[in-house]
């Protein structure tokens, strides 16, 4: 479980197939307080701590994993959001976070509004319904919030968030371009309330 606020940006330094994907990320955390088995969401994605280096951890990622995640997240080089998960007693400051990805968006707009940054990024058709204007979303892990939504004819969506610049500054959000993918998780609420009523209209027919 994690908050979608942001503790480090860190940097993909190898990979390796093994299988699954070996990943070693180096990082700015004090290792020695990471245990291996430990979950770390890496720009949205939960995964396991399997192997600690002085300013290094590494994960394997599954087949399932790099397919769901946005193209390209886990090549070398790529810098990775990154959250630790929540202790009980720790300030959640974002909202509840599960680490699942539930889809790729892709930015369709960057433009500078006042301070901030306004972003604009398509969600497929499946998502779309679980999109609301001041509604929760995580972007490559990051706690945000919904401003708009655009439905558009093909079913997707695209919604639009205020990046202010200290968000930017301590995410990868401040590198982001057009046509970058980002991996998405539907707020929890909004997830179960859909399945609520998809079972509910199941029963009237």
């Amino acid at each position: 479980m994690f908050t979608g606020i942001i503790t480090d940006v860190g940097t993909i330094s190898a990979t390796e197939m093994r299988g699954d994907l070996h990943v070693r990320i180096a990082c700015g955390y004090d290792t020695g307080t990471i245990d291996i088995g430990a979950s770390i969401a890496c720009s949205g994605a939960c995964m396991t701590v399997v192997e600690l280096g002085p300013d290094w951890f590494a994960v394997d990622i599954s087949h399932e994993s790099v397919s769901r995640t946005a193209p390209g997240r886990w090549e070398t080089g790529r810098r990775l959001n990154l959250e630790r998960s929540l202790k009980v007693g720790d300030e959640l400051g974002g909202h509840i976070v599960t680490g699942h990805v539930d889809g790729v968006g892709t930015i369709v707009s960057i433009a500078a509004e006042g301070d901030s940054t306004r972003l604009e990024i398509r969600a497929p058709a499946e998502l779309a319904p679980y999109l609301a204007p001041k509604g929760s979303i995580a972007i490559d892990g990051i706690s945000l919030t919904v401003n708009s939504v655009t439905d558009q004819p093909d079913g997707s969506t695209v919604f639009g968030l205020n990046i202010i610049p200290h968000t930017a500054a301590v995410t990868t959000l401040g590198g982001m371009t057009v046509h970058d993918s980002v991996n998405l998780e539907i707020d929890v609420l909004a997830r179960y309330l859909g399945r609520m009523e998809q079972l509910r209209s199941l029963t009237k027919r």
